[in-house]
């Protein structure tokens, strides 16, 4: 391992796509760049590998890559050969299968044929010339039979799904949350709408091979930054061992952790995966597919299906939420944003903004849910600011 370089220009916590990119992209500009990662690996939640009956799995849960900005399609091909990949995804409830996002065949599938023709009309008539909608405004409809689709779809999916994702009731959730899956008003199926929907060629643990491969960029692998850094008793900064360090640090972890969580403990949300084979074709109709009613688990991911992978049997990861203890062992994967816990967050930005040279910047430093090309293109406009 490459131990800490008082010469790197730059010191990066977190070898993630934010970490990672703003690596590559200040080592392009001749500046050393040192990065600590935790885990024994690159590729943050991205990383994947190939598990024992030769199948590639991701170890923290299902990435596809998907954006409508073609420079962000552009950055990554850089680093790899990509192809087509077009995610489809769909739910389990009352022993009846539907494709996610709910669209026409989710209608047909639970409502009796006279009063599915009729839902649909309405459907088509209210939201003339848009071909979504988020379950929030369906909800607000004055139609009765409109409105009550979106309450059936709420009471099935959205409220069970959000309890266990969450840990909290759906009132108590971002609106942004519940925005992320539209309702579709036709039989299109897809999880996403994008331009561009990939996944890599090989895998995306060679995509972050290929982009820290650059002889400015040094890492060190199991180097937890939290046992060296700490924020000075005058907040304004940062300490390594105890001594000043002015270089730029760019951090990718959770915010409240730098700061010793003295404004509380922001939340966040952990997953359990229990991992399974089988020697079965296939185990479900769709690589992803959320059961709102199964007791503890949300999902189930089925990993020859993502992608494609033409393989004997099938490996799947049935996958638990669970808050978040680090005491416990756990990782961080998604803020849970609610009013209260923003209003904490920005406690801890405003605590961050009085050290001139920390940077925080990813889904758990900005405490934000970004996709894969949200994360890319805060990564990008932070490298631009250095």
């Amino acid at each position: 391992m490459v131990v800490f370089k008082m010469q790197a220009k730059v010191l990066i916590v977190g070898c993630g796509l934010c970490g990672s990119v703003i690596a590559r992209e200040l080592a392009e500009k001749g500046l050393q760049i040192q990065i600590w990662e935790r885990r024994n690996h690159i590729g943050g939640n991205m990383y994947d590998y190939r598990d024992p009956h030769g199948i590639l799995v991701q170890k923290y849960g299902p990435h596809t890559f998907h954006t409508k900005e073609q420079h962000l399609y552009e950055y990554i091909c850089r680093y790899g050969e990509w192809q087509s990949y077009k995610l489809t995804c769909g739910a389990v409830w009352d022993s009846q299968y539907t494709p996610t996002p709910f669209n026409f065949t989710t209608i047909d599938t639970f409502y009796p044929k006279e009063a599915a023709n009729k839902l649909k009309g309405k459907l088509l008539h209210a939201f003339e010339g848009k071909s979504t909608a988020t379950v929030v405004e369906v909800l607000q409809h004055p139609d009765p039979d409109i409105r009550g689709y979106a309450e059936f779809l709420f009471q099935k999916d959205y409220a069970p799904y959000t309890a266990k994702q969450w840990g909290v009731s759906p009132s108590e959730i971002d609106p942004s949350v519940l925005k992320r899956v539209p309702l579709r008003f036709s039989y299109d199926e897809g999880y996403f709408d994008d331009l561009y929907q990939v996944m890599p060629a090989q895998s995306f643990a060679n995509f972050f091979e290929k982009l820290l491969n650059h002889p400015n960029i040094s890492i060190q692998l199991e180097k937890d930054a939290l046992e060296l850094l700490t924020v000075s008793s005058s907040g304004t900064e940062l300490l390594l061992e105890g001594k000043p360090i002015s270089i730029p640090i760019v951090y990718t972890g959770a915010l409240d952790e730098l700061f010793a969580c003295c404004a509380g403990r922001l939340p966040y949300r952990s997953l359990r995966f229990d991992w399974k084979y089988e020697e079965k074709e296939s185990i479900q109709e769709a690589p992803v597919v959320a059961y709102p009613q199964a007791p503890g688990y949300t999902r189930i991911t089925e990993y020859k299906k993502l992608p494609h992978q033409d393989v004997r049997g099938t490996s799947y990861a049935v996958e638990y939420p669970l808050p978040y203890l680090p005491e416990q062992g756990t990782e961080p994967y998604y803020p849970v944003l609610t009013e209260d816990s923003k209003r904490q967050y920005e406690t801890y930005r405003q605590m961050a903004k009085r050290i001139p040279n920390l940077i925080p910047c990813g889904r758990l430093a900005d405490f934000k849910y970004y996709n894969m090309d949200q994360a890319l293109k805060r990564a990008l406009e932070v490298a631009r600011s250095l």
